[in-house]
């Protein structure tokens, strides 16, 4: 988790690894459950801010793997994305979700379009100036690569897929990845599972990838494959090998 400090201006996202060589920036929105103090934690049920609704378990330290592995640069949120989701359009009621599965966020209901606004500004703008000034700081354009994790089990139902590899309307990095993937990993991956373009999950991908003309896509993992420190290093490591092997057949350029 990374942690929200209170009373800070905003709450803006780490950056790691800033200098780093590779034709890649790294992003993860939902890496940190941290809510700040002045949510009151949202009114969540004790034990729920460790959730998948609070946070994407596990994808903060794929990420730093992957970052670590192909010494790129990494973008992580800091805030839970109850109180704020950062894939999502600034203020949309999406990104302050009332309920997420079976789990109540009291602190999301009736929020007016000013506390929303006022949230976008605190979460959301800051987030996304800070990836857009990470992305023009590269040397050459990146591809742009997002890191998530996903629940095994949804409303009652079983998720067979084992890695997402997710795309908005430019699928060529996508498509690369998915060619390479038999050879490099015998989990079970698919296009567009669990989530995929019609479910809202691309908007960091549409953004900064689509509307900047960058390679890019969306990376999810069931998260009981990473339920720990090594496994997490494991995953990183094999999705930083896939992703360098398919740059490398675009002609994008290897990452080290």
């Amino acid at each position: 988790m990374i942690e929200a400090r209170e009373g800070a201006p905003d709450y803006r996202p780490q950056v790691e690894n800033a200098a780093g060589n590779a034709p890649v920036v790294l992003v993860c929105e939902h890496a940190s459950n941290a809510i700040p103090a002045r949510f009151g934690g949202l009114g969540l049920a004790p034990g729920d801010e460790w959730s998948h609704a609070a946070w994407d378990p596990g994808a903060l330290g794929v990420a730093r793997a992957m970052a670590s592995v192909l010494d790129a640069p990494l973008v992580a949120a800091t805030v839970s994305r109850l109180v704020h989701d950062c894939n999502r359009p600034a203020g949309a009621p999406e990104a302050m979700p009332v309920k997420t599965e079976v789990i109540a966020i009291p602190g999301n209901a009736d929020l007016s379009a000013s506390d929303r606004d006022d949230r976008a500004r605190l979460v959301h703008a800051p987030f996304h100036a800070v990836l857009s000034g990470t992305i023009a700081a590269r040397p050459v354009p990146p591809a742009l690569v997002t890191v998530h994790s996903f629940t095994p089990v949804w409303h009652g139902l079983p998720r067979a897929v084992e890695i997402g590899i997710l795309h908005d309307s430019d699928a060529r990095l996508a498509e690369a990845m998915l060619a390479l993937a038999p050879f490099h990993t015998g989990h079970v991956v698919a296009r567009n599972e669990p989530y995929g373009p019609v479910d809202g999950v691309t908007h960091t991908l549409r953004l900064h990838g689509v509307g900047r003309g960058l390679v890019n896509v969306m990376l999810e993992i069931r998260n009981d494959l990473i339920a720990d420190d090594a496994a997490q290093v494991r995953m990183g490591t094999l999705l930083a090998g896939l992703l360098s092997e398919a740059l490398v057949v675009m002609g994008q350029g290897a990452a080290p």
